[in-house]
């Protein structure tokens, strides 16, 4: 087998495409030929030595991929070799082969592309769980997503709309926000060029989003939350623009409004079976046409240095694959 390599996690280019041997899967493990693994920040992060999971060195990064089982382990009964699956597993993603927990992986059913299902856990679960169970989202609600042509900002838009509720989709350039439109969002705004908060102000008759979902973080976070409307929700998603933000209390306190916090990857270790049950739903959705990743591009896994310089450009809408 072949994957790219960190043995010292100072940044991209000290990745290399390495033969290594193919690994035997052991109790409770799978062996899954990689057909396709997305491009997520974590795996930024990871390799730059910033991400809050140290892996071991030297490790594989990728942490979302979909596959072939190949080899089973000891006392794996819910999978066999054949199967199409994908797996979240934190590493492993960026090579031809990789072992993942059995736990860890979602069989996939007849017609679920690998293409898409590499890019389908990590944005869908997190929109899934900040919308449904941390935002508690009714229909006829307004919601509005920041960061919103970006991966999980597009899952946002998606389930929004297959809740029921009203999207604002705020995005940094016109080519984004159309994206969101073909999407389902029913009304955007450009903040690189027009006033977030009067924006927001005129497309909600000065009511204000009833949930803010957040990915982004830095500059827009406050001007956001100030537009929030009572009882309003703000879903602390992530900080992709780099800086945390620094709310004042009061703005809280005035509103009616919740601060929630957004860990998925804690929820589906805390509470498995609700997790369980939160992603055969996704499963459902995606095979009644409800939900689908929006797929940036594909690349070849040999050229991963390059779409981490796409992906750091800020040019990705949706998600970036890489396939064998």
């Amino acid at each position: 087998m072949h994957a790219w390599l960190c043995s010292n996690p100072t940044g991209v280019e000290a990745l290399t495409w390495t033969e290594l041997p193919t690994p035997t899967p052991k109790a409770g493990e799978v062996l899954i030929e990689i057909k396709a693994a997305s491009l997520n920040f974590p795996d930024l992060l990871i390799v730059q030595n910033k991400y809050q999971m140290k892996p071991a060195l030297p490790f594989v990064p990728g942490s979302e991929y979909a596959g072939t089982v190949v080899a089973v382990g000891d006392g794996v009964k819910l999978l066999q070799v054949g199967q199409s699956v994908a797996c979240l597993s934190g590493t492993g993603g960026f090579g031809t082969h990789t072992i993942a927990p059995a736990a860890l992986c979602m069989p996939l059913p007849a017609g679920f592309s690998h293409v898409d299902a590499a890019a389908f856990i990590m944005i869908y679960a997190t929109s899934h769980h900040a919308l449904v169970d941390r935002a508690q989202l009714k229909a006829g609600e307004t919601v509005l997503v920041l960061g919103a042509a970006g991966g999980v900002g597009t899952a946002a838009i998606q389930i929004a709309k297959a809740m029921g509720a009203r999207v604002i989709a705020a995005a940094s350039s016109d080519e984004k926000c159309a994206l969101c439109t073909s999407i389902g969002a029913d009304a955007t705004i450009n903040y690189s060029r027009e006033n977030l908060r009067e924006a927001i102000k005129g497309l909600t008759d000065g009511k204000g989003p009833d949930v803010i979902y957040d990915p982004v973080g830095g500059d827009f976070a406050e001007p956001a939350f100030r537009s929030i409307a009572w009882r309003g929700r703000y879903l602390v998603v992530g900080f992709a623009s780099g800086p945390i933000p620094a709310l004042p209390f009061n703005l809280a306190l005035l509103k009616g409004a919740s601060i929630v916090g957004v860990f998925w990857g804690d929820f589906a270790k805390r509470e498995p079976q609700a997790n369980a049950a939160m992603m055969a739903e996704l499963a459902q959705w995606y095979g009644q046409g409800k939900i689908k990743p929006v797929i940036d591009r594909t690349m070849p896994m040999a050229q991963l240095p390059q779409a981490y310089a796409h992906m750091g450009s800020r040019g990705v809408m949706g998600k970036l694959v890489m396939v064998n």
